[in-house]
């Protein structure tokens, strides 16, 4: 584990006492003549977290999991009642989804003297930066959570269709069958590169999603898409921008539009597996023992229980078949976007301690100054079914 590290000016000892780690020197803040405007590298933030079922019960309980109960619904039998002759009663069938909770955090140290030096107010910026980190790191947490989901459709190739000699909007194309390992994929083989974000690869999503009665976040599934992939989406003059919307409303953060009943939400934190990498494998990391080091639906999902992936999917269509796991280890030869389609109660959030920032208290005589965020959360599938991702290029 590395040890700790702390921040100070071009005289800080090459070794500072207690702290082993990587160590700096921020000279970059002290001048003579500065400008004030102090630039921060733009990130993402919160776009996924916003969709979760949030639980607060182990504020006020102790415990280590919040547990969601689940109905299960009736079997429906249509055939109707003979006089005379008694119902026949039926038994309420239900199940837990837990989800385990565990702390999240991430820690900054300055020196008295570089606090003295600098014309920036150091401490106020390490705050902005670290409420900038814990959006993005709660958000990546968020995505991965959905990406362990089972079910999978693919882009189309419009290729054909979209040059001089002929053209048609209307003409949804051939739709890729896998991530990679095929003539049809999306990452690899003849075709790959091809297959983009269009209309025929969201009425599919949504299909998926419908086919399972999948109840909508209000009145529309919630699609999580790359800009790249918005790029191409924003092609189609069927495509509704938010500020054209016939009657505006209150707006999702970072909603950009939207197109057959479906919302799109725009953000780089969306995955990206580049040319020359291999898909994501969550076979081995569903329904495994629990770690809540590792991506959360491993420390949230049991066997056969709750949230764990049903483990049959629809495929691309309504009527495909196979595993929704790439498990192939195929080189890409073309950048692949892992899209997230989301209906109701898809994942869950289970916060114990809600983020604080938390400051080191006296260190080294006053001479030292740490600050942190802090938070004891959990993340977890609820429903796999209401989850559809989408890989194009």
């Amino acid at each position: 584990m590395a040890g700790s590290a702390v921040t100070g000016t071009g005289a800080l000892a090459g070794a500072p006492t207690a702290y082993s780690g990587s160590n700096s020197q921020l000279s970059q803040a002290i001048q003579t003549i500065w400008s004030k405007e102090i630039l921060f590298q733009a990130m993402p933030i919160l776009r996924f977290e916003q969709f979760a079922v949030k639980k607060t019960e182990l504020g006020v309980a102790p415990g280590l999991r919040v547990n969601f109960l689940r109905y299960k619904n009736f079997a429906v039998d249509p055939t109707p009642l003979t006089e005379g002759v008694r119902m026949t009663t039926n038994a309420l069938t239900a199940e837990q989804i837990a989800i385990t909770v565990a702390e999240h955090g991430y820690a900054v140290a300055v020196s008295e003297l570089l606090l003295n030096a600098s014309f920036d107010d150091i401490m106020a910026s390490s705050s902005r930066l670290l409420g900038r980190h814990m959006a993005q790191y709660l958000d990546v947490q968020a995505r991965d959570t959905l990406s362990a989901a089972t079910s999978a459709t693919f882009g189309y190739d419009r290729s054909a269709f979209d040059g001089a000699t002929n053209f048609n909007l209307y003409q949804e194309g051939d739709a890729a069958t896998a991530v990679s390992g095929s003539n049809t994929s999306v990452g690899s083989g003849t075709k790959a590169g091809k297959y983009k974000l269009t209309t025929g690869a969201i009425k599919d999503s949504a299909l998926v999603l419908a086919s399972k009665n999948i109840p909508r976040l209000g009145e529309t599934y919630v699609q999580f898409i790359h800009p790249k992939q918005s790029r191409d989406l924003r092609s189609n003059p069927e495509f509704i921008e938010v500020t054209k919307y016939a009657a505006p409303g209150n707006f999702m953060l970072g909603e950009i539009g939207r197109l057959y009943d479906v919302v799109f939400i725009e953000t780089t934190q969306v995955k990206k597996y580049g040319v020359g990498s291999a898909v994501t494998d969550y076979t081995s990391k569903v329904g495994a023992v629990a770690d809540q080091y590792s991506y959360p639906v491993k420390a949230n999902t049991g066997p056969g229980r709750g949230g764990n992936p049903e483990l049959t999917q629809f495929g691309n269509g309504a009527g495909g078949t196979g595993s929704a796991y790439p498990t192939d280890t195929t080189t890409l030869t073309a950048d692949v976007y892992e899209s997230i389609m989301i209906g109701d109660n898809a994942f869950g959030h289970a916060i114990s301690l809600p983020v604080e920032l938390r400051d080191g208290g006296v260190l080294d005589f006053g001479r030292e100054h740490a600050l942190a965020w802090y938070a004891i959360w959990g993340l977890g599938i609820i429903t796999d079914q209401a989850i559809n991702k989408v890989y194009t290029n």
